[in-house]
């Protein structure tokens, strides 16, 4: 064991990294040194920032939990400390089941950990974390919680409701960032559209996104997980004037047979979601959007699923997600509906939904061999340095392999035009 080390585990979503950040910086301010997501982790503290969204994800939680509790036990650890979704949803029950843990926080309290180390906590460094992404990004969170009541989610259960940061505090945290080298920005939270509503009486995500784009140094920013009922129509004019607002859009549109939104309870028609996509596309030409879909939720009959794949087919879009509906205890569907969805034909549906998918992307890749781009470099792999466009978000999203050349390195923007495509990159070289 290191002394004075701490290793902190981030599971989930980039929402739930951007509070590890926060929590490395208060940490570090206290004297710790502090690792993040290490290989080979030997601090004498480890908190782990859990993930409570989903079956799969809680169970990887729970095991990531009881892989530290071992650890203790072999004398390879000191305390232990869990913090995240997970432990907000399941706070007393995780208490009486992992004693181990020397203490669990939920979603909100965390900041708790540092004063019952015995450390201050040090408002002054609200605005301030340690960037765990490359040091040219960082993942911008605006807001917590969400008002929407989707039947089958139980973030509202975690999280409470929406509660958005206000404007000023999310500019000056760019401005400081910038500073530090920061050019590109991941704005995210779990549900923008609603942004600005508890705070302002309106929708001020295009207002917002309009004064980022303003700051000197913000390269690019991109926008992350919005919901089609309501849509901010002033963000299309702001997409368009700004070119450092990348066009692309990652919006979840979980479905599009009427009969499965109503019982979604997404408070958006078959018609309207049509209507939304071809306006993105009028709107803010060469757009990129992403989406996530559902297969399995109770009810959905073949008929739903074939409204489903013509819809996919007739959107081509460029990114897509898609994942068999999950019962989540305590959410409407669970208490409303049965589960009759058998397990083998939600899986053929999601095989179906992402091979028509797969073959679109492969179309969409294929059609930009020979065309110029702007990309950021990512980093150095090998003898190719892997970067991505405007319309592709770190982690997720296809990339793009150039041959090492002088000049080039992790951070730099370069125009680059394509010379060949797999299934999930591109390949290109320096104009």
């Amino acid at each position: 064991m290191r002394k004075n080390t701490i290793d902190i585990i981030t599971l989930g979503c980039s929402k739930n990294l951007v509070d590890s950040e926060k929590l490395m910086r208060q940490l570090e301010a206290e004297g710790y040194r502090v690792t993040h997501d290490s290989g080979n982790p030997q601090g004498e503290i480890a908190v782990i920032n859990t993930c409570g969204f989903i079956g799969d994800a809680k169970e990887e939680s729970i095991n990531m939990i009881l892989e530290f509790c071992q650890a203790k036990e072999e004398g390879r650890l000191k305390k232990l400390y869990v913090m995240g979704c997970l432990s907000e949803r399941y706070l007393n029950d995780l208490e009486v089941e992992i004693p181990q843990v020397d203490k669990f926080y939920g979603k909100f309290d965390w900041d708790a950990l540092v004063t019952d180390l015995g450390k201050a906590w040090h408002p002054e460094l609200s605005l301030e974390r340690h960037l765990t992404t490359p040091k040219h990004y960082a993942y911008l969170k605006i807001s917590e919680g969400c008002d929407r009541k989707c039947a089958y989610c139980a973030i509202p259960i975690i999280t409470g409701k929406h509660v958005s940061r206000p404007v000023e505090d999310i500019l000056e945290e760019v401005r400081r960032l910038v500073g530090q080298g920061v050019k590109e920005f991941q704005v995210i939270a779990q549900e923008l559209t609603y942004y600005g509503v508890d705070l302002y009486k309106k929708q001020m995500l295009p207002e917002l996104i309009e004064r980022l784009a303003e700051i000197p140094g913000v390269e690019w920013v991109r926008l992350h997980y919005a919901y089609p009922a309501h849509f901010p129509e002033d963000l299309f004019r702001v997409m368009r004037e700004h070119d450092n607002v990348c066009k692309y859009m990652d919006i979840a549109l979980q479905h599009v047979s009427d009969n499965m939104l109503e019982r979604m309870r997404r408070h958006v028609t078959k018609e309207e979601t049509y209507a939304l996509v071809e306006r993105f596309r009028r709107e803010v030409p060469g757009i990129a959007l992403r989406t996530t879909l559902m297969v399995g939720f109770p009810g959905e009959t073949e008929e739903d699923f074939e409204e489903l794949k013509e819809f996919v087919r007739y959107a081509r879009f460029d990114r897509m997600g898609a994942f068999a509906y999950s019962e989540e205890e305590g959410t409407y569907s669970a208490c409303h509906y049965e589960d009759d969805v058998p397990s083998e034909v939600k899986q053929r549906r999601l095989d179906e939904l992402m091979a028509i998918q797969q073959e679109i992307s492969s179309e969409l890749s294929h059609a930009k061999i020979g065309k110029e781009f702007r990309i950021i470099i990512d980093r150095k792999e090998g003898e190719y340095y892997v970067g991505r466009t405007e319309f592709d978000s770190p982690e997720v999203d296809p990339e793009v392999l150039v041959k090492s050349e002088r000049g080039m390195r992790t951070g730099s923007f370069h125009r680059v035009k394509i010379e060949d495509a797999d299934d999930f990159d591109l390949y290109a070289r320096l104009v």
